[in-house]
């Protein structure tokens, strides 16, 4: 997508980046019902979802617990609704949603600040959330966009630097085929991590060589 907007380098890609403010603990019960009652009429799996939405709450008729395989999918059917405005209201062609953060992409600065209001102002008074303050912003993607991980450029992605450092110090000590580094080494695959990867094998391999001795 960025590449299409970047149009082979002769325009400039701007991209608006969002994260909603302590996510799982903001779904509001109430809406969650409602867009459930749509599409759910069977009585016993409607008492199911109820004791499943109900049986965590940070605050009365809030939340869902973070980390559970429900929580993961009944964010998604509750954050479809702000996916369907983008889309068929907004009409914002440019756009990508992974749980809580998602970026619109777009040559024209100005149109991402103006969208960004009528984002804001859609998840305040239809899904009962909030953009982070600290997390909203627009940048090109020239300069590097830091989403999920990574920090995207228009052709490549390199990995993030606090993900590095503690990528380090968590495989310190560990051996190649363990599920740590197997995890870390599988990370690197999906980027411009070259040099990271000879680094993570030469840990190992100390690590390695260390217990032998």
């Amino acid at each position: 997508m960025s590449r299409r907007v970047f149009a082979n380098q002769t325009k400039t890609c701007w991209v608006l980046k969002c994260d909603i403010r302590k996510f799982f603990a903001s779904i509001d019960h109430p809406v969650l019902f409602r867009i459930l009652e749509r599409q759910i009429f069977d009585t016993d799996v409607w008492w199911l979802l109820g004791q499943v939405i109900t049986s965590f709450q940070t605050q009365p008729g809030k939340s869902l617990p973070l980390g559970n395989l429900t929580s993961q999918l009944l964010v998604n059917i509750y954050m479809n609704e702000f996916d369907q405005w983008v889309k068929h209201t907004l009409k914002a062609k440019y756009y990508i949603r992974y749980a809580d953060d998602f970026v619109f992409m777009s040559q024209d600065k100005r149109y991402l600040e103006t969208i960004l209001r009528q984002v804001s102002r859609f998840l305040e008074v239809t899904l009962l959330l909030q953009l982070h303050p600290n997390k909203v912003s627009i940048s090109t993607i020239a300069s590097g966009v830091d989403f999920l991980g990574w920090v995207h450029f228009s052709h490549h992605r390199v990995l993030r630097t606090v993900t590095k450092r503690r990528m380090f110090k968590n495989i310190r000590g560990f051996r190649e085929d363990s599920p740590t580094a197997k995890s870390y080494l599988g990370l690197l695959k999906h980027g411009a991590t070259y040099n990271l990867k000879i680094k993570t094998h030469q840990l190992l391999w100390e690590s390695l060589r260390r217990r032998l001795i």
